[in-house]
């Protein structure tokens, strides 16, 4: 099994990077993906056998992530990575939307929430299949989407409509967020997950959003937990912290300063955030450096920072 999953997921990285990620590079705006039907093909043969294993389905019908595909390439180009993987998730949505409705009907597990192992294969698979049918950006499947959130009946299944919405400029983000958050804004940990959907967001305002979640209740900046789920996660999310106009580097470099000050190591496994920053093209690695050599340029930087921040600029 781990076999076929390792061969999946390597075909999928081919057909995203020599299809792709150098053609958006040359093209720009004028880019268009051309998947290869191959692909495609191969693509639904693994989702018409899904149902026999959906567990294993759900794992090699997954793409990699854009961090993954980053790390075999020699300079990196998130937004390229973002809109070749994203592009390629919407043609396969378009290509196979009758077959991915049906599967994502036919797995609906029945009767009251069951943690086994025929049953987390079952939602697993099902919520894949809702992610690629997002895609389609259609007012049916955000009706989708939300309706499964209000009838969830476990944090699965919630959690990955409520992914899908948080990566959607509609409506139906913000009342299921808030809803979420009026449901749950008692216990800490699950407001984590809630923090931690909007910092991942793949929106263009993830940033701004992110800025103004410090301020929201929910957040404690003196809090790790708080800082892993909303500021860290910010700094996973490669296409908007990596933004070419520097601006996820300098809310970072600010953050590090400001958590130094009362959370010396906090601050520095956040600074790891920058470690690999020679990786990215020259505008991305300017902006990085100027706000790395603002933090160790900051006053009162502890031993913890300044080690990190030295290896990095090294």
């Amino acid at each position: 099994m781990a076999a076929k999953w390792r061969l999946a997921s390597s075909l999928a990285v081919r057909a995203q990077i020599d299809c792709g990620v150098d053609a958006y590079r040359k093209d720009g705006a004028r880019y268009a993906l051309d998947a290869p039907q191959s692909f495609i093909d191969a693509f639904a043969r693994v989702l018409t056998a899904a149902p026999r294993d959906p567990a294993f389905g759900a794992e090699a019908l997954a793409l990699p992530s854009e961090i993954y595909i980053a790390e075999q390439l020699d300079e990196v180009d998130p937004d390229a990575i973002h809109a070749v993987r994203n592009g390629l998730r919407r043609r396969l949505a378009q290509n196979l939307r009758g077959e991915l409705c049906a599967t994502y009907r036919a797995h609906a597990v029945p009767g009251p929430y069951s943690p086994n192992a025929t049953a987390a294969g079952g939602r697993a698979l099902r919520n894949l299949c809702l992610g690629y049918l997002m895609e389609l950006d259609e007012a049916e499947m955000r009706a989708l989407a939300l309706a499964q959130y209000e009838d969830a009946d476990n944090m699965t299944d919630a959690m990955a409509a409520l992914a899908t919405l948080a990566n959607c400029d509609c409506p139906e983000r913000a009342q299921a967020l808030d809803a979420f958050y009026a449901k749950w804004k008692d216990e800490p940990l699950v407001v984590d997950k809630w923090l931690a959907l909007q910092a991942g967001s793949r929106l263009h305002g993830t940033l701004a959003e992110v800025r103004k979640l410090l301020a929201h209740p929910a957040f404690d900046i003196k809090n790790p937990n708080k800082i892993y789920a909303l500021i860290r996660t910010f700094c996973a999310n490669h296409v908007r912290f990596h933004a070419a106009d520097g601006g996820g580097y300098r809310f970072l470099a600010d953050q590090v300063i400001a958590i130094n000050a009362f959370n010396p190591q906090v601050a520095a496994r956040m600074a790891r955030a920058f470690d690999r920053w020679r990786k990215f093209d020259a505008v991305r690695t300017k902006q990085a450096c100027a706000a790395l050599e603002r933090i160790r340029d900051a006053q009162g930087l502890s031993k913890d920072v300044a080690e990190i921040v030295s290896k990095a600029l090294a």
